[in-house]
């Protein structure tokens, strides 16, 4: 259990303007158990005026002990003595720094000297035995509960007393118990921000509507909370409502205690939650404050990438945002949106390599990312590689747990194709590529038995291998006339108009080169059953005698 203290008498004396940034909302965020969060704010707000020093360095001493600092908890603590000998907290510290060290003697010294300086206070009593249960809450069992009852009997409606109680509760796994107890606190001080911040998160997993409608209360008692602001913002995107998300991180990163790492978070859910246009606008802010934000960068042309207006500006985004990566790879982190969509802008740019490159880096950093090696088969499509398509796409099956017809097929077209691109040149190259054409049409046939494209498929093939011209007009009739039956058979042959046009034209001359008019005309008269409109192929059918 981390040591702890609460003392919001002494917070309610000082006199700010809510909007002041004081040491007021580091104590909050320290009570709340975000101490990372905690000593940013008391470290940034240390030398404002209307932050407290004395109670500044207290917090940031029960920080430096969290953190096993004990020397740097020791400064702390005397710098608050120093700020203000008569604010008794920083001996119950002083106390909490002893027990740690194991001189319980100079502990007890400390903290009559705290109670001295504190008198009938309840929420140092509580400070006193969260020192106890820090440091051994088994060996000082007596000890806590001394401390604990003398603070009932000075305040019995001290939420300081609940709070303590809830997070033992908490650290036994209670969790019921310790949501009891936190709502007492909380219904006997409305001011007890970390009551509520501490009951939402018992919540915020596994009821997270619970903890959004705690967190509302909260900002009901204290609408400028930058905690209460944070924390509801996380409670809807832990709902995965990102729009509202979206909506409190607004609110949020306009309050001056915001945290710089959480205007990305806010650019991350403008983006989630599709509002594009906020989004680039906010991104844009964040680089025109900082052009060296990499993430606001990132965000602008993501952004950007789903905004109509913008398209004839994301190529240089692209540029810029690639540059920006290459100039510090290990500092600035691709996600695989980033890769994909500077690739994209490339391949629209008729700059394929480029797109190519970017798809190769992105493959070498993520190799178990499917999706890379399918938009680089498409790059290597636009610049009519595709040999390189075929590979990318084999690249892209081997990643697939269960490849379906379509990817089958995809990769069985890609294949034929980079046959016909190397047969003239490296005829072993070509028949390598029909003997994967060829492979991968067999599993279509399996994965989707009846479909006619596995046998459209052959027949390419057998036209690419024939040895002549002769050939190739006759090699392909068995296959080509089975997919015409398949297509008939069909439920809806229309869709297949194009294939079957090509199928329908090659039966058609089959059978006019072998003077069988009548079934030349039949398969042609089928042709135009998918092309109504040529009038210049139905003349030629009706001149055939």
């Amino acid at each position: 259990m981390k040591f702890r203290t609460f003392f919001a008498a002494s917070l309610a004396a000082i006199a700010v303007s809510a909007s002041a940034q004081t040491h007021l909302e580091g104590a909050e965020y320290y009570k709340a158990d975000q101490l990372d969060n905690a000593k940013e704010l008391l470290l940034r707000n240390l030398n404002n005026a209307g932050t407290d020093k004395a109670i500044a360095n207290y917090y940031l001493g029960l920080i430096a002990i969290d953190e096993n600092k004990l020397d740097e908890a020791q400064k702390y603590f005397e710098a608050g003595v120093q700020a203000n000998p008569n604010y008794g907290y920083n001996y119950i510290g002083l106390g909490g720094l002893a027990l740690k060290r194991g001189d319980k003697k100079a502990a007890e010294d400390q903290f009559k000297k705290g109670e001295s300086l504190i008198k009938k206070d309840a929420g140092a009593e509580i400070a006193i035995a969260r020192a106890y249960y820090d440091a051994d809450p088994v060996l000082y069992a007596k000890e806590i509960e001394k401390k604990v009852a003398k603070a009932r009997k000075i305040n019995l409606q001290a939420p300081e007393i609940y709070i303590f109680e809830g997070d033992q509760e908490k650290d036994k796994k209670n969790w019921g118990g310790a949501a009891g107890k936190y709502e007492m606190a909380k219904n006997y001080n409305a001011n007890a921000t970390e009551a509520y911040v501490k009951y939402a998160n018992l919540y915020t997993q596994v009821n997270p509507q619970f903890a959004v409608t705690m967190l509302k209360e909260l900002l009901s008692v204290n609408p400028t909370s930058a905690l209460g602001q944070r924390e509801l913002a996380n409670a809807y995107y832990n709902k995965k409502d990102f729009a509202d998300a979206a909506r409190e991180y607004g609110v949020y990163v306009k309050n001056p205690n915001h945290f710089k790492q959480d205007e990305d978070r806010y650019a991350l859910l403008l983006f989630s939650s599709q509002d594009f246009d906020n989004g680039y606008k906010y991104a844009s802010q964040l680089l025109s404050e900082n052009p060296g934000n990499f993430t606001a960068r990132r965000f602008q042309f993501m952004n950007a990438a789903n905004l109509p207006n913008m398209a004839d500006q994301l190529v240089p985004m692209a540029e810029e945002l690639l540059a920006a990566r290459n100039a510090n790879p290990q500092a600035n982190k691709f996600a695989p949106i980033d890769y994909v969509l500077i690739a994209e802008e490339f391949t629209k740019a008729k700059r394929a390599e480029e797109a190519i490159a970017v798809l190769n880096e992105a493959i070498k950093e993520m190799p178990d990312n499917a999706n890379f090696n399918k938009q680089l088969a498409m790059a290597y499509l636009e610049s009519n590689n595709m040999a390189g398509a075929s590979d990318a796409y084999e690249g892209y099956l081997a990643k697939l747990e269960n490849p379906d017809f379509n990817d089958y097929s995809q990769q069985a077209t890609f294949s034929f194709y980079a046959g016909v691109e190397n047969k003239q040149n490296n005829p072993a190259k070509a028949e390598e590529y029909f003997n994967k054409a060829y492979a991968y049409a067999t599993k279509m046939e399996a994965a989707l038995p009846g479909n006619y494209k596995p046998y459209k498929i052959y027949g390419d093939i057998a036209m690419q291998r024939a040895a002549s011209d002769d050939e190739a007009k006759t090699v392909a009739f068995p296959q080509y006339s089975e997919a015409a039956v398949l297509i008939e058979k069909s439920e809806n042959p229309s869709r297949y108009a194009r294939d079957a046009k090509t199928i329908y034209n090659y039966l058609g001359n089959y059978y006019l080169d072998q003077k069988d008019v009548a079934k030349a005309k039949e398969n042609f008269n089928k042709y135009l059953q998918y092309d109504p409109d040529n009038e210049s192929y139905r003349k030629f059918v009706e001149g055939l005698k």
